[in-house]
């Protein structure tokens, strides 16, 4: 009877590998983004990008209308855009993570908010993060 159980495990497990591989992450291969995606709080950090070119996207909770965007990226090569849109498909920010500095997005609707991040041929360093506002 443990001889079933066991081959039954592995059957199951062989079944879930392609709906867990690495062609369904976004992040793969390529790049190993370091995420922290909580209510309210969304902060993204990469190291050491090499002419990577992708669009990546994360589902994020918003309870507020607007957030406080914070860009830290040392950008050395093509272009990396951050766009943030709403829950109703508003597009709220756009702007480029070369651009250092605080920023506040367009008001929106609470909810379910989307982070785009964009590489084209990119290279470099980016840290961004994302709060709520009042």
């Amino acid at each position: 009877m443990r001889l079933r159980r066991i081959v039954f495990g592995s059957a199951v497990m062989v079944m879930a590998l392609p709906f867990t591989s690495c062609k369904d992450d976004p992040a793969s291969p390529g790049i190993q983004p370091e995420i922290v995606n909580s209510t309210d709080h969304f902060s993204y950090q990469v190291s050491n990008v090499q002419n990577y070119t992708a669009t990546l996207s994360y589902p994020w909770q918003n309870t507020g209308t607007q957030a406080n965007v914070n860009q830290a990226c040392a950008i050395t090569g093509g272009t990396v855009t951050l766009v943030i849109v709403d829950g109703t498909g508003t597009q709220l920010y756009s702007r480029s993570l070369a651009d250092n500095g605080t920023f506040t997005t367009s008001a929106g609707t609470a909810g379910t908010w989307t982070i785009r991040v964009v590489f084209d041929s990119a290279s470099g360093t980016l840290n961004f993060r994302a709060d709520r506002t009042t």
